[in-house]
């Protein structure tokens, strides 16, 4: 019988590739995890992992291995949230937010969950969608919301299910100034020589921002690039970048921007996921349920 636990650490090395980063995702030194993996092998009778110059690979037998790890951890979470229905609360929610999200969904669905689960536990981090959803495949956290941007689609883990929360509309923001000024003109292609804020290279967000540039006629002056979205709002309302926000972001409070049309009115899609083996959790229901009257609340 295989121990569940170097289980967990073979499908983990499998997901992320080295040893460091299966010690750094679950707080182990990489000799504990090499330890580990060792026993493992001698429980299995085959060698499971080979040299590949500093680092190392899964051997045929590790890949098969792993597979079957992967689906002893689906079960162990489905027993799980069998347990939990006979007692919510057993296991906290891990959540990992989009930025938007923590400010404005996040504290109205902590109220109503405080409301109906006062015992329920929520641990909340946030992280990029792309960090976000991966981690959530990989049982770092129990649920995820994160967003899609038009035309630019998401790869689909097979063991993740999505809930659409709804859309969120996509804004040219600019100074109050820079917007008078604009006039009449095409306001995006008005902009091509003004400096830019976006999100950091490699982001959904950004790649989409650039895409609506270059269709526009224009390469962006990407000159800021800045993760934390207040920040792009106090460049913006400074007058010293012009970029594109979500209406989210301003839910509950009054712009400093001027916020005008983008073409075609593009909108990203808000949603959650969680992992199909632990969805039937209660605690991870409720935490759903709260989510989607918040965003709905915000958006009415």
């Amino acid at each position: 019988m295989f121990e569940l636990r170097r289980l967990r650490l073979l499908h983990e090395l499998a997901l992320r590739g080295t040893l460091a980063a299966v010690a750094d995702a679950l707080s182990y030194s990489p000799s504990t995890i090499s330890q580990q993996l060792a026993l493992l092998e001698r429980e299995a009778g085959v060698a499971l992992l080979a040299p590949d110059g500093r680092r190392v690979r899964l051997t045929a037998h590790g890949a098969a291995l792993a597979e079957h790890a992967a689906r002893a951890l689906d079960a162990d979470e489905k027993i799980r949230a069998d347990l939990e229905r006979l007692q919510p609360g057993i296991a906290p929610v891990r959540v990992a937010v989009l930025q938007t999200a923590a400010r404005t969904i996040i504290p109205a669905a902590l109220t109503l969950l405080a409301e109906r689960a006062p015992g329920l536990r929520v641990e909340l981090s946030e992280v990029p969608p792309e960090e976000g959803l991966f981690e959530l495949s990989a049982r770092g956290f129990d649920l995820a919301i994160a967003e899609q941007y038009p035309g630019l689609t998401r790869a689909h883990r097979p063991n993740l299910e999505r809930h659409v929360l709804g859309s969120d509309p996509m804004r040219l923001a600019t100074a109050r100034g820079t917007a008078a000024r604009i006039g009449d003109r095409a306001p995006l292609a008005a902009l091509a020589g003004h400096p830019w804020v976006m999100e950091p290279a490699g982001t959904a967000a950004r790649d989409w921002a650039v895409q609506q540039c270059r269709a526009a006629g224009f390469e962006p002056d990407v000159r800021f690039e800045l993760a934390d979205l207040g920040a792009h709002v106090a460049l913006i309302a400074a007058g010293r970048a012009v970029g594109m926000l979500p209406d989210l972001l301003f839910v509950g409070t009054r712009s400093p921007l001027a916020l005008g049309a983008l073409p075609g009115d593009p909108a990203r899609e808000i949603f959650t996921a969680t992992r199909r083996a632990s969805a039937g959790r209660l605690g991870i229901q409720l935490v759903q349920e709260a989510i989607e009257e918040a965003f709905a609340a915000a958006r009415s």
